[in-house]
């Protein structure tokens, strides 16, 4: 067998595609379902939800302005069986859409021996090998975690709980905080040190007074028990609720800590061109550890790829945008590179502005909040925060022009959809060229 791939998830699934796209022969192997977390249990799961909250928040407004008079009757196991009639389509079409490259496709458990991979009881040497084998939710050492729930645990639990203790204070709690709070739950969430610290003050001021104004935020607080309907904090308070993990992912390495070397975290080091310490054993996604992103793991998968076919390919992190799937996007970027002095720092913060999905509101002063740092002196961007419902498309072109290096005399030429990429007009033309 020429080339092996471990795990179908984003990296998996787009490595073994890319092997097939450049006549190899490919082998994928998957424990579970195609697709892997983003789809089977992540980051699609969240946006269908969040899907319905924007309704449910869109449905809140419009009945207060006046001109809409309805009441909405929520059912979650309804939601539960439509997520997953949508993932069992969506499961046959990235299936065949492996398969139509020429690559097979294999459904077990593997392992590895040497230069074997072992898998339904059949054992299968190859040239190169690529593991996929993604993360797992991190479930803290604390009396009574197997009661607390994970992502993992979302299309299972059979009702919108009536209070629940999100523990964790990064994207995913403020994504399920966002999402039980909208559908009625009463939530906190308990950070172990700053909640949200992934952005701007600013920014993560507007999400909660506006986005999440009934979450319950408590920082710098640890759990020390949890229990079926509560939790009990390291400083005695007792908090009803059903516990929800959210204290981030464990990698699912043990299929190779015999084989390669790991970091101290047990994800499995890499090199830029995505190889392991052994020669042709190559890994990406989570497994690895760094920015577990869709697309990142999708990049890595790519990469790994390209050199497992003998096309030399390194890959680069700088500049990586991300987001909160909230009722409104909050996405944000960085440039870690950038070496700007604070004082030639400049920073500029407005207000969202009218575009697709902010029309309405107008009326309540909610359009969203964008923060931008520039280098003044080499007329380059350094940092952005962008809460509107058109952060996610702004933030990944803008993030297109940090990556590049681009300078921001060279975006004058940029003509934006009207609506949709207004923001980047108002940010960049009309505030700083």
């Amino acid at each position: 067998m020429e080339n092996i791939v471990i795990g179908s998830g984003p990296a998996g699934r787009l490595g073994s595609m890319q092997l097939g796209k450049l006549g190899k022969e490919v082998t994928l192997i998957e424990k579970n379902h195609i697709a892997g977390t983003c789809l089977n249990e992540g980051c699609m799961v969240i946006c269908a939800l969040t899907d319905i909250t924007k309704f449910i928040d869109s449905n809140n407004k419009f009945n207060n302005y006046g001109f809409i008079k309805s009441q909405i009757e929520i059912s979650y196991e309804k939601i539960v069986e439509k997520i997953v009639e949508t993932q069992k389509m969506l499961r046959e079409l990235n299936q065949m859409e492996n398969e139509s490259v020429g690559n097979t496709i294999i459904y077990g458990e593997a392992s590895i021996d040497g230069q074997t991979v072992n898998v339904n009881g059949e054992s299968f040497e190859y040239e190169n090998l690529l593991i996929a084998t993604g993360a797992r939710p991190f479930i803290p050492d604390i009396k009574g975690s197997e009661y607390g729930l994970t992502n993992k645990d979302i299309l299972k639990i059979d009702k919108i709980p009536e209070k629940l203790n999100v523990i964790g204070g990064g994207i995913i709690a403020c994504e399920i905080a966002n999402i039980y709070s909208t559908l009625g739950s009463e939530v906190n969430v308990l950070a172990r040190s700053t909640f949200l610290k992934e952005i701007g003050e600013n920014a993560k001021s507007y999400i909660l007074k506006k986005i999440i104004p009934n979450v319950n935020i408590i920082e710098n607080t640890n759990v020390s028990e949890a229990f079926k309907d509560k939790v009990l904090t390291d400083d005695g308070k007792e908090l009803e609720g059903v516990p929800f993990f959210a204290t981030g992912r464990t990698p699912n390495s043990e299929i190779a800590q015999d084989i390669v070397e790991l970091n101290s975290d047990r994800t499995i080091k890499v090199d830029e061109m995505m190889k392991t310490s052994v020669e042709n054993i190559y890994a990406a996604g989570d497994v690895t550890g760094g920015y577990q992103l869709t697309p990142v793991a999708r990049m890595e998968g790519i990469t790994a790829a390209r050199n497992m076919a003998g096309y030399a390919n390194k890959v680069s992190y700088n500049c990586i945008p991300q987001t909160l799937s909230l009722n409104m996007e909050a996405s944000f970027v960085k440039n870690e590179k950038s070496e700007c002095p604070d004082d030639d720092k400049a920073t500029i913060g407005i207000p969202g502005i009218a575009g697709p999905g902010s029309f309405w509101n107008i009326l309540v002063g909610e359009t969203g909040y964008t923060e931008v740092e520039f280098d003044s002196k080499n007329n380059k961007i350094n940092r952005i925060d962008s809460i509107s419902p058109s952060s996610t498309s702004d933030v990944a072109y803008l993030s297109y022009l940090m990556r590049m290096d681009y300078d921001l005399d060279d975006y004058g030429d940029f003509l934006e959809v009207h609506p949709s990429t207004d923001s980047n007009y108002k940010i960049i033309k009309n505030m700083w060229l």
